[in-house]
């Protein structure tokens, strides 16, 4: 018996709903594979991560925190999750707090969990580190080798590991006559950032270099933190609350080095001149280049010139100029502040040498 047309609308809509009913599942299966977006393990959750690598550099030839933290942003990303990354502290044991589900993954060298009891470790994400999570979390260890799977063989696992790999030491690399456009994992947002203060973007490298080795997880003994060594005091005054991440580290110290710069563009108009000054209170303080500055305009030398400072530090470490007016933080050693701004200007002019267009 012939079907009304109305009747074969209704059942052509049932079979077209049918067939996207079964395929769906399918289609999302499909998907989970390809990228592993569509897991709920993660979804939706707030998880803390600890990166716990150690020594920044295995042989000269990368930086595993760094290349870690911008991997777990992008399982975040990828998983729909929120994360908090911290670096491990020295002689910390961030396992227990693992397996009491106070920390979600701890990243690691695989060597150092081989035999820990009651801890998974996912795929190898390179030769060294692994991800480490608590044994109870099976869902969590399969999404995460889903992943790590998918990711290794992008083309975009390539060129993100591709930046973390290799040798940077500018100096070294001048000697050996490399020439290259690539200085370190984070060219693209120093570039950024050393327009916003108008310099040479490999002079704002070569000061990155001199404060962490393009090491993130780079700490002083004072307490600075970071590419850039920035005091937390410091980057709170910025409105930076998070030192690891290497963009808001950038920031903070940008941010105070062109604060610093704006105290001399009037009195040093050269411009060489305006960075050899700024990178020296960035080492020592506004306060004490000032003194140096104050103490050299009272002996009538030239204060717009750094080789002239340098050349009346010596004074500024003798008792006498205690009663000296013109200073007002007492004797100033400098030996380390000198030492500082001739670094960094042999590192520009090295990392000239090795990338010669800016």
């Amino acid at each position: 018996m012939r079907l009304t047309e109305k009747a074969e609308r209704r059942l052509r809509y049932v079979l077209v709903s049918l067939v996207v009913i079964c395929l769906t599942p399918l289609c999302e299966n499909g998907r989970k594979l390809n990228g592993a977006h569509n897991s709920y393990a993660f979804a939706g959750k707030d998880i803390t991560c600890v990166i716990d690598l150690g020594d920044e550099m295995y042989g000269d030839h990368g930086l595993e925190t760094g290349l870690n933290y911008e991997l777990l942003n992008r399982f975040a990303q990828d998983n729909r999750c929120n994360i908090d990354i911290v670096a491990a502290g020295k002689g910390k044991n961030y396992l227990d707090s693992l397996k009491n589900g106070k920390v979600d993954i701890v990243i690691t060298h695989s060597e150092n969990i081989a035999a820990a009891e009651g801890i998974e470790i996912s795929r190898m994400m390179n030769s060294c580190s692994a991800w480490a999570v608590s044994e109870d979390k099976e869902d969590e260890l399969r999404q995460i080798n889903i992943w790590i799977s998918h990711m290794a063989e992008s083309d975009e696992f390539q060129k993100i590991t591709g930046r973390y790999s290799g040798a940077f030491n500018p100096i070294r690399r001048a000697k050996k006559g490399v020439r290259t456009s690539r200085i370190s994992p984070y060219d693209d947002m120093i570039r950024k950032y050393a327009a916003q203060l108008g310099w040479d973007w490999r002079m704002l490298a070569a000061v990155v270099y001199q404060e962490s080795k393009f090491s993130i997880n780079s700490n002083s003994v004072r307490g600075a933190q970071g590419l850039m060594q920035v005091m937390p005091s410091t980057a709170r005054y910025y409105g930076i609350d998070d030192l690891l991440d290497p963009e808001k580290n950038l920031i903070a110290g940008t941010s105070h080095l062109k604060r610093l710069q704006n105290m001399f563009n009037r009195s040093v108009p050269d411009q060489t001149e305006l960075i050899k000054f700024t990178l020296a209170a960035y080492n020592a303080g506004e306060g004490r280049i000032a003194d140096c500055r104050n103490f050299a305009a009272s002996r009538q030398v030239d204060n717009s010139r750094w080789d002239e400072i340098v050349k009346i530090i010596p004074l500024m470490r003798e008792d006498s100029i205690l009663e000296d007016e013109s200073v007002r933080l007492g004797k100033f050693q400098g030996h380390e502040t000198i030492a500082y701004v001739e670094r960094i200007m042999s590192i520009y002019e090295a990392i000239c040498t090795i990338c010669p267009e800016a």
